[in-house]
């Protein structure tokens, strides 16, 4: 993958200096490559518009394991589309081999714990830690509940595909199967019961109800063991929010603590097979509510922890814990209840509406200079090209007019989209499941992925820039280069992809999901669209309203 990205760096690099030179050359004639107020009048500078045609492209079922980020996606997403379900289920991996226990070993507690993905904020008057979490959705002052349930997995999770090509790792996806033909069964073995501990005494209080409060609040672990001089408990760490639950030893003496000494623990490979991991599932809540989280299961702190005493020969007691840690491998699964009836689309003339929709849903096909003009007789594409630059042999010569800026605009239907739009929308090549050139050319933050690549992929612009909940109006793709690329460099017009986008600095470390159904082997779809609910509605190529349909717009610079 780095030898990939460095080659791709150079070529970037290459294209960059091969369009200085070749607009250099071009405009040789002018005396200058700046427009300034001697050669001013012998430029003119202009913009023109083109129709484009856009679909909606349906998805089937979408591999949903191995992402890059280790995350996992949990809860309940409602919208205009109707209601999607996410759960996910994890291998788990010991932290210690062949752990050794005294004679009278008996469980404290056992804490489940799963972090948002949140950064600190701020703090408040008493100095507690406020949080900025950016994982729940939807993103309202006081989040909805979810119920919660966990069973022991008893499906074996493959890490490769025995009908694949060797070392080729499995696909598993959305719709709970490994393959048209295996489903995945068996995920809900033994059912985790969840239980409250007495904040004295720390010992089992009662049986826990499964609904988990959803909030942006960090945990405040304390030692009920050792109080300061005011009697209180004393502080141990304060977890970022997440999911924390704690659930009954009885399951976990059986399985873990009983079992010193048995081959089972010895190794991973053993453990695999023997406890074959969790099933999250995650159901509305009693209100028929929910949220949908994205959960960090990458985590150092995502964990199970057994809280133990152990007693030796000499009657010493000890405290101590074992660490079980969620496993590499994660299936995400995506049960969508769609209410919202979408339209047959139309790759040839375009649709009136495209629908946008993460997870399993829909993305957008989009073909710029496509079909034949009329007046000239040419394709649109060779039109086009005819219009910019001089060919010879049907490779470039020369630019007659230099492109300056290239933005795809497409308008939100303001009517029936659904609140809660997604902020950020991904361009891509979808004919080799890549980003465009410009892609590379942005700028990356990585702290603030909702701050990454702007200029190419500009966030949804609203009707009050300064009110994120406000109705949104309108995206904007810059795609300079990529039009350069056709023009200079004889690039292919190959067709365009637009998703939903939950962080758009997956696409370059993770590749494209594969999608079960389609029957293009080769079609896959974006990463981030994959784990993001959101969905939206946008105005296509055939809306009969001319002031909201979708359009190419250039600016460009020419000679006098």
């Amino acid at each position: 993958m780095k030898k990939n990205k460095f080659t791709l760096q150079i070529l970037v690099f290459g294209l960059l200096v091969t369009s200085f030179m070749a607009c250099d050359n071009d405009f040789s004639a002018l005396e200058s490559d700046v427009i300034n107020s001697n050669n001013a009048n012998s430029f003119i500078i202009d913009s023109e518009t083109s129709n484009i045609i856009t679909y909606t492209k349906p998805l089937g079922p979408v591999q949903s394991n191995e992402f890059g980020a280790n995350l996992s996606t949990l809860g309940v997403y409602d919208d205009i589309y109707g209601r999607t379900t996410a759960s996910f289920v994890t291998q788990l991996s010991p932290t210690t081999f062949d752990p050794v226990f005294e004679d009278i070993t008996v469980i404290d507690s056992v804490v489940v714990t799963i972090p948002f993905f949140s950064t600190i904020s701020d703090y408040d008057e008493d100095g507690n830690i406020i949080y900025d979490v950016d994982s729940i959705l939807p993103n309202i002052e006081d989040y909805k509940d979810i119920k919660l349930r966990i069973f022991q997995n008893n499906y074996f999770i493959r890490d490769f595909d025995p009908n694949g090509d060797f070392n080729e790792s499995q696909a598993y996806f959305s719709n709970k199967t490994a393959s048209t033909s295996e489903p995945i069964t068996n995920l809900e073995g033994e059912e985790l019961s969840f239980v409250d501990y007495d904040d004295e005494t720390g010992l089992i209080m009662s049986p826990a109800s499964n609904i988990i409060s959803i909030n942006s609040n960090g945990y405040q672990l304390k030692d009920v063991n050792n109080l300061d001089d005011d009697g209180n408990k004393t502080l141990i760490e304060t977890k970022t929010p997440g999911i924390r639950v704690m659930l009954d030893p009885t399951f976990w003496q059986n399985k873990i603590i009983d079992k010193e000494g048995d081959p089972v623990l010895s190794s991973q490979n053993n453990f695999a097979e023997y406890f074959r991991g969790l099933y999250f599932k995650a159901e509305p809540n009693d209100n028929d509510e929910g949220s949908f989280l994205i959960l960090n299961t990458g985590s150092t702190n995502a964990n199970i922890t057994i809280y133990y005493k152990e007693t030796d020969e000499a009657g010493v007691e000890d405290t101590s814990t074992y660490v079980l840690n969620f496993g590499s491998n994660k299936i995400n699964f995506l049960d969508n209840d769609f209410t919202f009836p979408i339209p047959q689309s139309n790759s040839e003339t375009g649709d009136e509406k495209i629908y946008l929709k993460g997870g399993e849903g829909f993305v957008a096909g989009i073909k710029l200079f496509d079909g034949i003009d009329e007046e000239s007789g040419m394709t649109k594409f060779e039109k086009f090209r005819n219009d910019y630059v001089n060919l010879l042999n049907g490779e470039f010569e020369s630019s007659k007019r230099l492109v300056n800026e290239a933005n795809l605009v497409f308008h939100v239907d303001q009517v029936t989209n659904p609140i809660n739009e997604p902020n950020r929308l991904y361009l891509y090549d979808i004919d080799n499941n890549q980003p465009l050139v410009d892609y590379y050319l942005d700028g990356v933050n990585n702290v603030l992925p909702s701050f990454s690549i702007l200029n190419h992929l500009g966030p949804l612009e609203r009707v009050d820039e300064d009110d994120p909940t406000s109705a949104g109006v309108k995206y904007k793709f810059r795609i300079t280069e990529h039009i350069n690329n056709l023009l200079l460099r004889d690039s292919t017009n190959v067709e365009l992809g637009l998703a939903v986008s939950l962080n758009v600095n997956l696409e370059e470390t993770v590749a494209q999901r594969k999608v079960q159904t389609n029957p293009d082997i080769n079609f896959k779809t974006p990463t981030s669209s994959t784990i993001s609910p959101r969905g939206i509605i946008l105005y296509g190529n055939n809306t009969n309203d001319n002031s909201k349909k979708v359009y190419l717009e250039i600016y460009y610079t020419e000679p006098n």
